[in-house]
């Protein structure tokens, strides 16, 4: 301002209060992604097929039974162990952690957030997130209600449109369809076309998919960050199976005392192009 002319001369105290009355905070940012569809058009198609299946799932659990699940994975949860115990907070003093730690070994959840009822139901806890953890978490998760309809939403990962889940929804719903082969012809030949058969209204199991770095869309997103701060920040693990029991604990804990549906009202982009 100085070296514009604006002033003459001003004080670092004034430049606050001026910051204050503006509500602005130039010391602090947060992350954002930026979404870079290549088609606009595809882009707002897949964010109200997933806005519309949270505002039918309720409907669809009353009338046909049919879950509705958000799925994803927490990966590389450490379990880490403090060299020291942590000091409980005082008058004037927050509870202090101590910063070095041992390491024992890593995680990953596979976390199921029904969106009728706000519950993580059948957690899967293991070493790695492979093609066969996946299929695995979604046959077990099935199993809670073998003979029910399920509406898994899930992002782009390859995991989630590979050849064995294709072949597992496709035995698990008794579709007799000659699933080609992968790379060359049929449902199996391509991403694309393993989604597509994934997606279809008419199977007692189908998926749901994100639009590409849309992340935000899928409600367990919300539940992994009241983990990550709950139980992961603060805590300290003797071992692997340490960390394990106190996630399982704290999903018995959280549909317990905290498990409720979202009011979900987000339908669209906030702003379309054309508006903006």
């Amino acid at each position: 301002m100085i070296k514009r002319g604006i002033v003459s001369s001003i004080s670092p105290s004034q430049v606050s209060r001026y910051l204050r009355e503006a509500a602005l905070r130039p010391h602090k940012s947060r992350y954002w992604l930026n979404t870079t569809e290549t088609d606009p058009v595809r882009f707002e198609e897949q964010v109200k097929a997933v806005c519309d299946t949270y505002m039918a799932a309720p409907r669809l659990e009353q009338s046909e039974g049919t879950h509705t699940v958000c799925v994803d994975e927490m990966t590389g949860l450490q379990a880490l162990e403090r060299i020291a115990p942590g000091k409980a907070m005082i008058a004037g003093k927050c509870a202090l952690i101590e910063f070095e730690y041992e390491r024992h070994g890593t995680l990953c959840l596979i976390g199921n957030f029904e969106v009728t009822t706000g519950e993580l139901i059948r957690p899967t806890l293991g070493p790695t997130r492979t093609e066969e953890d996946f299929v695995r978490h979604i046959e077990q998760t099935v199993a809670t209600d073998r003979d029910g309809s399920w509406v898994f939403v899930v992002d782009n990962l390859n995991i989630h449109c590979s050849e064995s889940l294709v072949r597992t929804v496709a035995r698990a719903c008794g579709i007799p369809t000659d699933l080609g082969k992968k790379g060359v012809r049929g449902v199996l030949k391509s991403v694309a076309s393993r989604q597509a058969f994934l997606s279809e209204s008419s199977h007692r199991i189908r998926f749901v998919y994100l639009p590409k770095h849309s992340s935000w869309l899928n409600q367990i997103e919300v539940i992994f960050g009241v983990i990550m701060r709950k139980v992961i920040r603060r805590g300290s693990f003797t071992s692997v199976s340490d960390l394990r029991t106190k996630l399982l604990d704290f999903v018995m804990y959280f549909n317990r005392v905290f498990a409720k549906p979202f009011r979900w009202t987000y339908t669209g982009r906030p702003l379309m192009k054309a508006v903006a």
